[in-house]
């Protein structure tokens, strides 16, 4: 990764046994998921280029961390070149955005970052994209804990909790969607075991829910993809929660490959599938699941490990999209920091987003309801 650097622990970071995303002496900080469980490994970033790297190879990954991690990433860009700051932000914006397409948290903190600097005079540019990296993670922090009070709630008593990807710290640098919602429900004693999908071909559900589930101590075990059909038939699940990486304004949510095949079998069995994400998940500009660009990966994902092992007989071909869109027909609740959301989807959503305010910032709960 050129000039990056390496470093075994996140320095003063004490706040928490892991910190995914944060901010160091003028350079973005990330734990590199690539190396996880095997090795616990920080990277310090100190331009755009090498954050766009590593959000495209998925070192950080996770529609909200993504956010926070393009949105120190501006900071850092700024902090280079304090003469010059408002220019290098603006310069380093689209090399971030195209990292990667689907997760609309991405481009959405980009904006943000752009706004504050664009409103700020020049020799306060830096320090106003550092303000705006700062407010959009305290933000996600506070949003991840009011989804888990939120969804945990929603949980049927001494539940077994299926989960797909990974939706804890990892993915939003802040308390977690999805696995928030498990970790609180656990602590509340309505979650009697999590069964975590593996999820191919990248295997988050294996190296990175599995990592952070033994870390806050609640009882799981990993189960392979397909085996999702006969454990609801057999009654051994009691939810389904996934994250997204966006919602369109619809209630259609996009998130990691497989979840939509999750959800129709939840249906089919009876079986609650709920979405957690926060509000700047969704994107109101899009109308529906269609409209979402779905990311397709490098073929080596499905035809070697993680670790380069070949997998597949030589001379095969893969095709391998990242991500699927599932109906929000087939949302029971989208789980938000404004209130959890209910069918129809596009008034509770348009409900939620009015009047329009800082995404992360709480909403009158008369407008969507927290039930």
């Amino acid at each position: 990764m050129g000039a990056t650097a390496t470093i075994a622990h996140p320095g003063d970071a004490a706040r928490a046994p892991y910190e995914p995303v944060a901010w160091r002496g003028g350079r973005l900080v990330l734990l590199d998921q690539t190396r996880l469980p095997a090795e616990e490994r920080y990277l310090a970033l100190a331009t755009a280029d090498e954050a766009a790297e590593a959000i495209a190879s998925m070192r950080v990954r996770g529609a909200p961390a993504i956010g926070v991690a393009a949105a120190y990433a501006l900071a850092a860009a700024a902090h280079g070149a304090p003469s010059a700051a408002a220019r290098a932000v603006r310069e380093a914006a689209p090399a971030l955005a195209a990292a990667r397409p689907t997760a609309v948290n991405l481009r959405w903190a980009i904006d943000r970052v752009l706004a504050r600097v664009g409103a700020a005079p020049p020799a306060e540019a830096a320090a106003a994209a550092l303000a705006e990296a700062r407010a959009i993670h305290g933000e996600q922090r506070a949003a991840d804990a009011r989804m888990a009070e939120l969804g945990a709630a929603l949980l049927p008593p001494d539940a077994r909790v299926l989960t797909v990807c990974n939706t804890g710290p990892l993915a939003t640098a802040g308390g977690g969607t999805a696995l928030g919602v498990v970790a609180a429900g656990w602590r509340a004693g309505r979650v009697a075991e999590v069964l975590a999908c593996e999820t191919r071909p990248r295997l988050q559900g294996a190296r990175l829910t599995a990592w952070e589930l033994g870390r806050l101590g609640v009882p799981f075990r990993l189960v392979a993809d397909g085996a999702a059909a006969s454990l609801m038939a057999a009654g051994r699940v009691g939810a389904v929660l996934a994250g997204a990486d966006r919602i369109a304004a619809n209630g259609d949510a996009a998130n990691k490959i497989g979840t939509y095949a999750l959800a129709v079998l939840a249906r089919w069995h009876g079986v609650p599938f709920h979405v957690v994400a926060p509000a700047s998940t969704i994107d109101p500009a899009t109308p529906d699941g269609a409209a979402i660009p779905i990311e397709e990966r490098a073929e080596s994902e499905l035809l070697a490990t993680p670790e380069g092992a070949p997998l597949a007989a030589p001379g095969a071909r893969a095709l391998n999209p990242a991500f699927d869109v599932t109906p929000a027909a087939l949302i029971g609740a989208i789980v938000t920091e404004r209130g959890v959301l209910r069918p129809p989807y596009a008034a509770s959503i348009a409900a939620a987003l009015a009047p329009l305010a800082p995404l992360g910032a709480p909403a009158r709960p008369s407008a969507v309801g927290a039930g």
